[in-house]
């Protein structure tokens, strides 16, 4: 861990940390642990107030710092944080482990403490150890792994910057809710998708995205978001949750023939996607929203799904010029805010329902041709 040394420099006092040294492109870095309450005293990142050409990251997102705050401190036991990168601006040497020859590799750096230290990457994740802290004290003997590099300048820095998120590729969010064992809402989509016989064996797990020719009819991201909107603040205890969203999408299935017809292989799942938009995510999103509207309105099942029954006169046809706007533009789903609320409101208007405020603006935007 890091620590500092009462032994003065020309620089003054010094942190040293246990390292192990390497190279990559002929350059020396050195992969270290760091205390957590150390992170926020000696990692700088740029002022946001500065131009981003002599930046060498991106702005701080705040609004993404206390997810990540709260992750750490509802998981003490278990939380994952990968390493952070940081550029040194000042002197570094490595002493190796006596006796282990000129090859030595593990030992420890001594830095000034006058030195910078910049963050290449890893903002985030140093913001919201900081405000984790400030909560839970107890937290700062823990560690983080830090990669170092020596500082070669802006330009350099910006490099590596650049370099890190190039290929950086985040998962999907169907991988991310097939993997996700914290979040109640991610288990209970994941079982309904393996359990329920409305989509076993049709939901693609991995993909948010599915290939012309996937014989799948849902993929695991928007059946996610269909539950998302229909459980949106009710306060169900976790079997009262499973059995509604059970029930409901049982419902809509004897509203949508051509899903058991796929199921029954009366027709193939590629012809589905294709010809009409109700497998679509925009659709369960949108059928979701409806649903919670019923369900707020009334939790008894024999009301809601009575009042679902007029679902049957949607046509869910891509031929349906209705959806052009809506659902549809220049002929292909979008799932965009609007085109979402859009397709809510189209729906509320087969079932009678009254429009929110914020859906009336966006309906009459669309009349105006301005969505």
């Amino acid at each position: 861990m890091a620590r500092t040394t009462g032994e003065t420099t020309s620089v003054g006092f010094q942190y040293v940390f246990p390292a192990i040294r390497g190279v990559q492109a002929g350059r020396e870095f050195f992969v270290s642990m760091c205390p957590l309450r150390l992170i926020p005293k000696i990692f700088l990142f740029d002022d946001d107030e500065i131009a981003p050409e002599v930046r060498a990251q991106r702005v701080l997102n705040k609004g993404r710092l206390p997810a990540l705050s709260r992750y750490i401190l509802d998981n003490p036991d278990d939380y994952v944080f990968s390493a952070l990168t940081a550029s040194i601006d000042g002197d570094i040497a490595f002493e190796g482990i006596a006796g282990e020859g000129t090859g030595m590799r593990a030992g420890q750096i001594r830095v000034p403490m006058a030195a910078k230290f910049l963050i290449n990457d890893g903002q985030h994740r140093r913001a919201a150890i900081e405000l984790a802290l400030k909560e839970n004290p107890d937290l700062g003997d823990e560690t983080i792994a830090v990669v170092f590099f020596h500082d070669a300048g802006l330009a350099r820095s910006q490099q590596m910057f650049a370099d890190l998120n190039r290929h950086a590729v985040r998962p999907s969010r169907s991988i991310g809710v097939l993997y996700d064992q914290r979040d109640d809402l991610a288990n209970l989509t994941r079982l309904l998708a393996l359990k329920s016989p409305v989509f076993k064996q049709h939901v693609e797990m991995e993909s948010s995205t599915l290939s012309a020719r996937s014989r799948k009819l849902f993929t695991l991201s928007a059946l996610h978001s269909g539950n998302q909107a229909l459980l949106l603040g009710l306060e169900l205890k976790r079997e009262d949750a499973n059995t509604l969203v059970q029930e409901f999408w049982e419902h809509i299935d004897t509203l949508i023939p051509e899903w058991a017809m796929v199921r029954d292989r009366r027709l193939t799942a590629p012809d589905v996607r294709r010809d009409y938009i109700h497998s679509h995510g925009i659709a369960l999103h949108a059928l979701g929203r409806v649903g919670n509207t019923l369900v707020r309105e009334s939790v008894d099942p024999a009301v809601w799904q009575q009042r679902l029954k007029r679902l049957t006169s949607v046509d869910w046809s891509r031929t349906n010029h209705d959806w052009e706007g809506r659902a549809i533009i220049g002929g292909r789903v979008s799932k965009s805010h609007t085109q979402v609320t859009l397709t809510v409101n189209y729906l509320r208007r087969a079932l009678k329902l009254r429009l929110s405020p914020e859906e009336q603006r966006a309906e009459d935007a669309n009349k105006r041709g301005d969505a």
